[in-house]
């Protein structure tokens, strides 16, 4: 089996690569770039491959309050792009998309693959607008939902992933204020791509959520990484509204795993041990 892997440097991608089946393909963005979309039916058709993973994404949140266009061009209609090329070349595609794409209504249990979405930012529409796209134009393609994505190999660049950034602000000496009424579910991408690597060895198909277990505020998540790293900054709760932000974010974004789960017979695991898992990594990887 041959396995593209659009967005292979990134902390998903990076992730993925190495516990994907068969002969795995790195592309970057300078292989195929999603906001060139003439050039992407004969780079797909010339890789000659079974299957293609899409990591790539504009995830400039509030960014794309300002700059709907650029959102959409990458995370909606170069998908679709994508998506027609696959099916040209009779590839299997397999998209990753966000919790993002829920947040219109209030809700207190986790989200299933069947609930109704409602994205409350740009960049939620845009991704959401990918899905409906890949799963329009390929009824066959593996999409999967994911949240709060935090990895070794993204922790450089675009400010490092939101452990990082935690660390680094308690080393600063001042209050860290972090939201503690938005919950979801924040998970390691060696677990993300474990289970997804899982579901494309199935054969799987159709709307898939894979995240870490259980769930928590920012701020829990904030408390837990200080608990474990041995810190004691000082940490204060905030709120959405008194921490403003160009883009409304979801107050509640938990994702059921339980079609995962039953699909691959495993469930990765809860959100703190796989913090604990983090920690270690990044002591023993340069990213």
């Amino acid at each position: 089996m041959r396995i593209a892997v659009l967005g292979a440097a990134g902390q998903l991608g990076r992730d993925l690569c190495s516990r994907l089946p068969g002969n795995v393909i790195p592309l970057s963005r300078e292989q195929i770039d999603l906001t060139r979309p003439g050039e992407i039916p004969s780079a797909v058709a010339a890789l000659n491959v079974d299957a293609f993973i899409n990591c790539a994404a504009y995830n400039f949140v509030d960014v794309a309050e300002s700059e709907p266009e650029a959102a959409f061009a990458v995370n909606a209609w170069g998908v679709r792009t994508l998506a027609n090329a696959c099916r040209t070349s009779g590839i299997k595609l397999i998209h990753f998309s966000t919790d993002y794409v829920f947040g219109l209504d209030p809700a207190s249990k986790p989200f299933a693959e069947d609930d109704p979405p409602g994205p409350v930012s740009v960049y939620g529409l845009s991704k959401l607008a990918g899905e409906y796209l890949v799963q329009s134009i390929s009824p066959d393609a593996l999409v999967i939902r994911t949240c709060g994505l935090y990895g070794v190999w993204g922790s450089g660049g675009k400010g490092g992933n939101f452990v990082e950034m935690m660390l680094r602000l308690a080393g600063q000496g001042k209050p860290i204020p972090v939201v503690d009424d938005q919950r979801c579910t924040p998970s390691y991408t060696v677990d993300v791509a474990e289970a997804s690597a899982a579901l494309i060895r199935a054969g799987a198909s159709g709307l898939f959520h894979v995240t870490n277990g259980a769930s928590c505020t920012w701020y829990e998540f904030a408390a837990e990484i200080f608990r474990q790293a041995k810190l004691t900054p000082q940490l204060m709760r905030t709120t959405s509204e008194e921490f403003r932000r160009p883009a409304r974010r979801p107050s509640f974004s938990v994702l059921s795993t339980a079609k995962c789960a039953a699909t691959v017979h495993s469930s990765p695991r809860p959100w703190p041990e796989a913090l604990a898992a983090y920690l270690v990594e990044r002591q023993t990887k340069t990213p």
